[in-house]
């Protein structure tokens, strides 16, 4: 067995495995194996991006589900790649020409596209190479691009497959529009935010006579474009104005007063004013009473020369301040109120997106009712399964998808036109003929991901062996964007669900609750924190504290206990080390001590734990799990116990123990190893169990050893695992963890051994006295069959009998313990008053959020068992 160096360094023992594993294509799926499938498809990232926190948990997950797989003897495929990423790309290849003083007109389409495709080969690579740092086990040899000649002929074969159903159509409708990005947005990526705004009361003068109506508004721009002020027909308020017109301000024209059912009669006066050309439900209404569509704000974002000439050119906002200052000068401004209400936001630039009547390319959803069902019936799970009810919602209502966008970098729409003719085809028709400028949605090509990547549309080994896929790990903000598109393209084009699972992970926010962001500075790089930390430190910090489907409160805490929690297995290991040479490998089932026992029972406990705990996709409950059986219960509890074993003259008994070190600790890394990839490697083979192991099970790679099962009742039965055992190491805790909260109490050292006499007409087990002993830095136990104690003499009642006295002699001074006692004794009684008071109090129960109910309540109940126990060291002390 080679020695493990004293310290783990990660950042050498990371590369060299990672580098390992690549060499000897451990990640590369066989089509051709016999083995059963497992795969999962990476949600892909931006082209543009770099890792991030979200990065580090959603890949985490897939890693750990990948890992896990191979472990129990299925062919993984974990398929990688990355998006295209229209809006975001093109916004990072616009931003480089204006810094050279350029537009992208000044290149045209053909060169703009061939600068971005010379910034993605440049740059586009960083975010998999990031991946491959967090220890990613994808198939590289398969990483897939949404722009890759073969993914675009399948993008386009599907937009001409759809149309020739006639389920693809152009129409002008009222979309989204990015005047940023000059493009048409879905719904899907319009981020509805809540801001403090304004609403203005307008005053519109009556025609041909003296009187005027009142109505508001929070884009007093758009009254540039108005044509009709809408009331409700049953507004009694307004009935004498039924049929009477009014006179624009600013624009000098008379607009008609019209009657619609869709006027909210509370909202402002409950006069409306309508501008089509700027407002979906004012387009609505428009249509209903033959209103014309005047123009107002053009495609960037500035006043049209229909918003007249003092107004051309502005831009919306600076044209919202002067609107403002002319009607105020006029006299037409009544007032200004505060007014919270939702802006939508483009997600792509983050500048408010305008209602802008175009010309745009639809898509009416195919396989609704198959997507539907699949849900419905448990053929696709959701985990958390609250998140099936959000689909079925949308899928119910579904809107025809706006799939056009006004770029030049993505798929453009194979459609084509020459004299008044129109074909749609995925080449060109021949000379003469222009294609649509328009470029697609980026989710209309990565809704094709989990096939297209595979070799769709011909019936490749890959697609036979792999799809559907099992798992899909995403984010509920995408539910719609993406996870149900690909449910309906799955169904459409290969006649089956594109994954079995889905699972929501939650938002990463910071430790206040803030969401992660630049601007506030909470928004840690994760290579800084491998760097600082490792790998698995950061993996492992991070899945702690991901319970199903919730967000996360991110605290670097969390990444350091996950460093603390590799050094403890690696120093674990090397305690193993210590005694290298000594075991005889295979267990005697004879030679077993209790504790060796115990152990053995609550590995099963573990992994039993585990496969529920994966079963249910809850990983903070499997990490929590593996928390608990390694720190608690095998290093403080087993290992200590084991001591007395191993510092003993029976060299049998201590082959033995080190014989079930081996095995628990062989399981433990098999355990850990998805969560742990890289020091669990490292510590397999330093720990010599690699070779061990035939090739393909753990010989070459830890990936492939098997995962851990259940002992069989057979074996249990050989081991004399019972569960008294259980109950007998459960009463010795709790004997030691009361000698350690006396010792804590009156603050004995812990290098300070503690004298305990044992009182009781019999003496217990001299072996079970050792790891007592041990366990409580206690010097040898004294048996006695009559003992007086000292006054105040702390005593143990243990389960099994008898008294522990533990005499204080010599490790506490009574009169100045009595003084720090009461002092303490004080503080605490002065917690309690604040808590109950806090408690008490109407104002505080009434608008707390139950879990900080909950949590004061804890509180209060921590603090009075605290003055319980001062209350009981005190009187024992006089």
């Amino acid at each position: 067995m080679p020695e493990i160096p004293k310290a783990y360094e990660p950042q050498a023992v990371e590369e060299k495995w990672y580098q390992y594993w690549l060499e000897r294509k451990c990640f590369v799926a066989d089509p051709h194996s016999r083995k059963p499938a497992y795969s999962i498809v990476i949600p892909p990232p931006n082209v543009t991006g770099m890792l991030t926190l979200g990065h580090v948990l959603n890949n985490t997950i897939q890693d750990i589900l990948a890992r896990r797989a191979r472990m129990k003897g299925q062919e993984v495929l974990w398929l990688p790649g990355t998006d295209h990423a229209g809006i975001a790309t093109q916004s990072v290849v616009e931003r480089e020409l204006r810094k050279e003083g350029l537009h992208r007109e000044d290149l045209g389409r053909e060169k703009f596209v061939e600068r971005v495709w010379a910034w993605k080969e440049k740059h586009g690579g960083i975010i998999i190479q990031q991946l491959k740092k967090l220890g990613a086990s994808c198939d590289w040899t398969r990483e897939r691009f949404t722009m890759d000649a073969e993914y675009s002929r399948c993008v386009a074969r599907v937009f001409v497959e759809l149309y020739t159903k006639g389920l693809i159509y152009r129409g002008k409708r009222m979309v989204n529009w990015d005047p940023a990005a000059r493009t048409a947005l879905s719904n899907e990526e319009v981020e509805m935010v809540e801001e403090q705004g304004h609403l203005w009361h307008l005053k519109y003068p009556l025609a041909g006579e003296d009187g005027f109506v009142i109505v508001a508004t929070t884009r007093p721009e758009t009254m540039l474009g108005d044509e009709a002020v809408a009331i409700h027909p049953r507004d009694n308020r307004y009935e004498m104005l039924h049929g009477k017109k009014v006179a624009l301000p600013l624009v000098n024209k008379l607009i008609p007063i019209i009657m619609d059912e869709a006027v909210d009669p509370k909202f402002g006066t409950g006069c409306v004013k309508v501008t089509p050309a700027h407002d979906p439900a004012d387009y609505e209404m428009a249509q209903r009473h033959h209103l014309p569509l005047t123009v107002v704000i053009a495609p960037d974002g500035s006043m049209t020369a229909a918003a007249g000439a003092d107004f051309h050119g502005l831009d919306r906002m600076a044209a919202r301040k002067a609107v403002v200052e002319k009607l105020e000068a006029l006299g037409l401004l009544v007032k200004v109120e505060k007014y919270t209400h939702r802006v939508g936001y483009s997600e792509r630039s983050h500048v408010p997106i305008e209602p802008y009547l175009s010309e745009q390319w639809f898509l009416r959803h195919p396989a609704v009712d198959k997507a539907v069902a699949a849900v419905e019936t448990g053929q696709i799970k959701f985990h958390p399964e609250r998140w099936s009810k959000t689909y079925l919602h949308w899928m119910v209502n579904i809107k025809d998808w706006c799939i056009s966008r006004q770029l030049w970098w993505g798929h453009r729409v194979p459609v084509w036109y020459k004299d008044g003719e129109t074909r749609c085809q995925i080449e060109s028709p021949g000379d003469g003929w222009q294609q649509d400028p328009d470029v697609l949605d980026t989710w209309f090509s990565s809704w094709l991901w989990p096939f297209a990547t595979m070799g769709w549309p011909e019936k490749t080994d890959c697609l036979q062996k792999f799809y559907p896929t099992t798992d899909l790990v995403t984010g509920p903000d995408i539910i719609f964007l993406w996870v149900a598109r690909m449910i309906m393209a799955g169904f459409e084009f290969m006649g089956a669900e594109p994954f079995r699972n889905v699972y929501f992970t939650g938002l990463i926010r910071d430790k206040q609750g803030r969401k992660m962001s630049k601007s506030l500075g909470n928004s840690p790089d994760p290579l800084d924190l491998i760097a600082k930390y490792g790998a698995d430190a950061l993996r492992f910090g991070v899945m702690r504290s991901a319970p199903l489907g919730q967000d996360i409160l991110y605290d670097e805490q969390q990444v350091e206990l996950g460093r603390n929690f590799c050094n403890k297995l690696w120093n674990a290991c090397r305690f193993r080390q210590l005694h290298a040479g000594e075991t005889q490998g295979e267990i005697d089932p004879r030679l077993l001590t209790i504790d060796d026992r115990w152990i053995l029972l609550r590995l099963d406990t573990a992994i039993r734990e585990l496969d529920a705990a994966f079963a249910e996709y809850k990983f903070s409950d499997a990490t929590a799990t593996l928390y608990r059986f390694f720190w608690s219960e095998y290093c403080d509890w087993y290992v200590e116990a084991a001591k007395a074993v191993l510092q003993g003259d029976d060299a049998a008994r201590r082959g033995n123990t080190l014989a079930v070190i081996d095995f628990v600790l062989s399981h433990v890394l098999r355990l850990f190893h998805p969560f742990l990839p890289f020091i669990t490697e490292e510590l397999w083979h330093g720990m010599g169990y690699a070779k061990d192991m035939p090739e393909g099970q753990g010989g070459q790679t830890i990936m492939f050893a098997p995962w851990p099962k259940p002992l069989e009742a057979d074996c249990k039965s050989l081991y004399g695992l019972l569960e008294a055992t259980l109950e007998t190491i459960a009463s010795r805790q709790k004997l030691v963890i009361e000698i350690r909260n006396i010792r804590a109490l009156y603050k004995i050292p812990a290098n300070k051994k503690l004298n305990i006499v044992y009182h009781a007409p019999a003496d217990i087990d001299p072996e079970e006295k050792r790891v007592i002993e041990l366990l409580a830095g206690a010097e040898p136990i004294v048996h006695r069959t009559a003992y007086e104690p000292a006054k105040g003499e702390p005593v143990v009642h243990p389960d099994f009998g008898g008294k522990f006295f533990i005499p204080l002699a010599g490790l506490v001074d009574a009169q100045a313990e009595k003084t720090r006692l009461a002092r303490e004794l004080q503080k605490v009684e002065a917690e309690i008053q604040k808590v109950e008071a806090k408690l008490a109090n109407p104002n505080f129960t009434g608008k707390a959020p139950p879990e900080v109910l909950r949590e004061h309540q804890q509180r209060l109940a921590d603090w009075q068992a605290k003055r319980a126990q001062l209350r009981a060291a005190l009187e024992e002390l006089d």
